[in-house]
C-alpha cells in the first residue's frame, strides 16, 4: 500500500475553529543582520521565484531587490517588464548569505515583499469545473512549494491551505514552488472539513489520497470537479476531513518500493486527475 512521508513533519492536531490569524507584512530590519538578530520574514529568493513575483500585478506595495552584479544585469529587463520603479541594492554573494536562511540557494538575487493576499473559495470555483489541491497538515515548505508547481504545471485551479498549520507563502516554500505561488491562486481556511462542507454545495467532489484505501486512484476519479484531499505524511488524514471526503483513494504501486513523499504523490494524483478532465473536456 502507498504510503507518504513527510520531513520533519509536525504531530497532526485535529481540525479546529480557530480564527486564522493572517499573514503579517515585514518588518523593516537592519541593511546588515547582525548573527542571531536576523528577520528571514518576507524574503523570496532564487531566479524563478523573484522574477516571477516581480511580473505578478497582484504584488503591491514596497519591495526591496537586492542582487549581485551579475545577477543585478539579469534582472534588468525583468524589471523594465514589470514597469515597477525598482532600484536593485547591490550586495556581494557573502552579504545575501547572511541576510537569508543558512543554506538558501538565492542564485545571486532576493527580494522582500509583502504577502499575496489570498482568495475565497468562490473565487476558486469562479471559473468552472477543474481541479482543486487541498493540503491537510503539510507543514514542510519544500514539499508544499513543490506541490504549488505541480498544481500550475496540471492546471489546478488553485490550493486550499489551513491557515493555522501551514507554510507561509515565502522563503523556501516560494523557492520550491520556482514561481508557481504566482500563478495558482491560494485559499487559507479555518477549517478544512467545513471549507469540503462548502465545496461539496458548490457541486466539487473530494476524493482523499490514502495509501490504505481499496480503490485505486483511477477507479475514484471521474469527470467532475474534484478536490484532491493530500494528508500529512506519516499520519495521513485527519479523521474529520477524510470523512468529508466523497470518497478515498490509494496509488496503486506495482514496485518493491512501497511509499511516495507527498509531493510526488500530489504530482501523480494531479497527472491522472487532469488527464481525466482534459479526456472528457
Amino acid at each position: 500500500m502507498a504510503s507518504f512521508r513527510e520531513r520533519n513533519d509536525r504531530k497532526p492536531r485535529s481540525d479546529d475553529t480557530r480564527k486564522p490569524h493572517g499573514d503579517k507584512g515585514f518588518r523593516k530590519g537592519p541593511r546588515t543582520p547582525q548573527a542571531g538578530k536576523q528577520d528571514f520574514e518576507g524574503w523570496i529568493w532564487g531566479r524563478h521565484a523573484v522574477e516571477a513575483a516581480l511580473l505578478n500585478r497582484e504584488r503591491t506595495g514596497a519591495m526591496r531587490l537586492v542582487a549581485t552584479q551579475n545577477a543585478a544585469k539579469d534582472l534588468e529587463p525583468v524589471i523594465a517588464r514589470s514597469g515597477r520603479a525598482l532600484r536593485v541594492e547591490p550586495v556581494e554573494a557573502h552579504d545575501l548569505n547572511r541576510m537569508l536562511p543558512p543554506g538558501a540557494s538565492h542564485q545571486g538575487m532576493a527580494l522582500r515583499t509583502q504577502p499575496l493576499e489570498g482568495v475565497g473559495l468562490h473565487d476558486l470555483v469562479e471559473n468552472g469545473p477543474g481541479v482543486i489541491v487541498m493540503l491537510d497538515q503539510l507543514t514542510d515548505p519544500q514539499n508544499v512549494g513543490a506541490i504549488f508547481r505541480s498544481a500550475a504545471a496540471f492546471g489546478a485551479k488553485g490550493v486550499v491551505l489551513q491557515d493555522r498549520n501551514s507554510p507561509q507563502l515565502s522563503g523556501a516554500l516560494a523557492k520550491a514552488a520556482a514561481g508557481a505561488i504566482e500563478r495558482v491562486p491560494c485559499a487559507r481556511v479555518v477549517n478544512l472539513s467545513r471549507a469540503l462542507e462548502q465545496l461539496a454545495d458548490m457541486g466539487w467532489r473530494a476524493v482523499g489520497l490514502d495509501g490504505s484505501a481499496e480503490e485505486t486512484l483511477e477507479e475514484a476519479l471521474d469527470e467532475r470537479p474534484t478536490v484532491l484531499v493530500m494528508g500529512s505524511e506519516g499520519e495521513g488524514l485527519r479523521r474529520l476531513v477524510a470523512e468529508h471526503c466523497d470518497t478515498l483513494a490509494k496509488i496503486p504501486m506495482p514496485g518493491e518500493f512501497e511509499s511516495l513523499n507527498v509531493s510526488n504523490a500530489a504530482a501523480v494524483a494531479l497527472y491522472e486527475a487532469s488527464r481525466r478532465h482534459n479526456r472528457n473536456a
